[in-house]
């Protein structure tokens, strides 16, 4: 696999059941890459551990004063300074493909789990940990994967250097052999400790990015409730903990690098001494000991690998066990669906719950817990993230279906949903029905000022169909972001439409235009809205309450607003000493003065719009 070559077509099948096993399966499967960098950095290596023979012979050949041993000895100098040329330049080459192609595939690999779970994955893993994953260490993975061959090349050399020596002049050659074992494994007992802070170092640098990437998120709220600072101290702090980590790494394996210094010089001071001795007393001479002496200083080279593969190791295990745990994770259901059927339609229902939708019709569901309606509308989409009984739609379980015929079936829009950068007529380029166009979406979501301010941030389009969107939409509001999302499922016009608190951050009077707009657009479509807005509720043909995970009560909203005492207090807000008094009054017999949303001859969204007519539209921008 060439880089041109890339994206992988398929990147295999990862061995996840940890972080070495996933470190070996990428190795394995770059077994070609990890070859060709394995012969050309022993080329590279042999070829500058040749010099010093060369070098050797060359002085001899001077002392002797034979012109054709120096000539021979240049000529081999020419030949072993090509090798070490051709050697480095394919060996590089070499290892940057096996670092990107290893890189390349992990980031297909996350890419492809991350479509796989969809929003299940960072309901499992936290978002920063996602981000960490897929960007530093993909890198530091990339890194060991392409080491090892350069290790191996040069481990294999400094063997073949030892043996060399020792064929060459055994008596400096036995002190050489024994000596280079001890300067290549001395590091050994300190990695532990040097991977422990590492490890530390890791872990605090990726809550410091979790705490970043949160706080960059959630900017415009926190500017909204005055708690930048706050955060900012946070992250203050916690780039602290992570300097002071990462100074304590630096010390460890600032000593392991010292001792790659120190003990070759040592080893050399001790060559040195033995081979002048043993010149003096003329059992070597003196080509012998310069070449001896040269092979020990230039063989420094390939040991320098040796701690760069144990910082690749200690760097890359952590990273592979992330990698590794976020590519371990799978859905409760079978993606592939067990079930060989169309695009099933009629009623929908959630047999954990009792929620009966009506096809064709315009259900409201109120619940008192955030949390879950939120559960809820995820597994009102089929395949949820957690396991229990499936929805049916028409008496179809929908999680015995492949995950793409249920998500065209069923649309499930969250509360929070992503904007994808591009053009606006990026954005509503989905797969749709064709029934429904977008210019009538956006006018039923009532987003004219929305098109008025895409136009007017954007220099070079009159079309706001051209206007650019910023990553999630981060230069729009809150509100203009959830109107965008909802044209955007409108277009699709899917047989089922899920709403999950669609309009929370829109103004009253915006909602009730979108309220009447979804209404006639979604007309001879089945539509469910998890809400607690009278607004949205006064226009449903059905209410749904749900208590404590199950249906309590089902109705109009003006039926269950009047019945229903807990469903009024989730819709109305009511505080604890409200429905007291309430039920105080109830057992005398009296009747508390109506509010102004429950006086006699107006609907409840009627009495809204008109409590909040003197005010100014606003929208939050959180």
């Amino acid at each position: 696999m060439q880089i041109q070559d890339l994206p992988y077509s398929d990147p295999g099948v990862p061995d996840a059941r940890s972080g070495p096993r996933l470190l070996w399966w990428l190795g394995r499967n770059q077994l070609g890459g990890q070859c060709r960098a394995l012969l050309w950095g022993v080329l590279h290596f042999v070829a500058v551990c040749a010099l010093p023979f060369c070098i050797g012979v060359a002085v001899q050949a001077a002392v002797d004063r034979s012109a054709a041993r120096l000539v021979l000895t240049g000529g081999l100098m020419l030949l072993c300074g090509t090798a070490i040329a051709l050697g480095d330049t394919f060996l590089h080459r070499a290892a940057v493909t096996n670092w990107i192609t290893a890189a390349a595939r992990l980031q297909q690999l996350l890419g492809r789990k991350a479509a796989h779970l969809g929003s299940a994955l960072t309901r499992r893993v936290a978002a920063g940990e996602v981000v960490t994953v897929s960007t530093g260490d993909v890198e530091k993975i990339g890194w060991f994967v392409e080491a090892v061959s350069r290790f191996t090349a040069a481990a294999l050399t400094v063997v073949v250097v030892c043996v060399a020596l020792v064929v060459y002049q055994p008596a400096l050659g036995l002190v050489v052999a024994v000596g280079m074992p001890v300067v290549a494994l001395a590091a050994l007992p300190l990695l532990p400790r040097a991977t422990s802070r590492a490890d530390v170092q890791r872990e605090k640098a990726g809550r410091a990015t979790e705490l970043a990437s949160d706080t960059v998120a959630g900017l415009r709220v926190l500017r909204g409730i005055g708690g930048e600072e706050l955060f900012l101290d946070r992250y203050r702090r916690a780039s602290q903990e992570v300097r002071h980590a990462a100074v304590r790494s630096a010390r460890m394996w600032s000593v392991i690098s010292a001792l790659q210094v120190l003990l070759p010089g040592l080893l050399l001071i001790v060559v040195v001494l033995r081979g002048v001795q043993l010149a003096r007393e003329g059992r070597i001479t003196v080509g012998e000991l310069v070449t001896v002496y040269s092979a020990v200083m230039i063989v420094n080279y390939p040991l320098r690998h040796f701690v760069e593969i144990a910082m690749a190791y200690s760097f890359s295990r952590p990273s592979a066990q992330r990698a590794a745990r976020v590519m371990s994770l799978e859905r409760p259901t079978d993606t592939a669906g067990s079930r060989a059927t169309g695009i099933p339609a009629g009623d929908l229902s959630d047999p954990a719950t009792g929620l009966l939708a009506p096809s064709l019709g315009f259900t409201a569901v109120v619940c008192g817990d955030p949390d879950m309606a939120g559960r809820l509308a995820d597994r009102l989409g089929g395949h949820p993230a957690e396991p229990g009984p499936s929805v049916l739609l028409g008496g179809v379980p929908l999680d015995e279906l492949p995950l793409d015929h249920a998500r065209t079936a069923v649309l499930v829009q969250d509360k929070d949903p992503v904007l994808l950068s591009g053009t606006l007529r990026e954005l509503l380029d989905v797969p749709a029905s064709g029934a429904v166009r977008a210019e009538d979406a956006l006018a039923a979501a009532q987003c004219t000022d929305v098109l008025d301010a895409l136009v007017q941030g954007s220099l070079d389009a009159a079309d706001p169909m051209d206007a650019q969107i910023t990553e999630r939409g981060r230069s729009l509001s809150g509100g203009q972001r959830q109107r965008l999302a909802l044209a955007r499922s409108l277009v699709a016009d899917p047989e089922v439409l899920v709403l999950d608190e669609p309009t929370s951050a829109v103004d009253s009077h915006t909602e009730a235009r979108i309220a009447d707009g979804l209404r006639r657009l979604r007309s001879g479509r089945t539509t469910v809205v998890l809400t607690s807005s009278p607004l949205l509720l006064d226009r449903a043909d059905g209410v749904v309450f749900l208590h404590d995970g199950e249906v309590a009560a089902t109705g109009t909203h003006r039926e269950l607003i009047g019945t229903e005492p807990r469903y009024r207090a989730v819709v109305t807000r009511e505080t604890d000493d409200e429905q007291r008094r309430q039920r105080e009054a109830a057992a005398r017999g009296t009747s508390t003065p109506p509010s102004s949303l429950e006086r006699p001859g107006r609907t409840d969204g009627a009495a809204l719009l008109g409590a909040l007519e003197p005010l100014e539209e606003i929208e939050e921008s959180a």
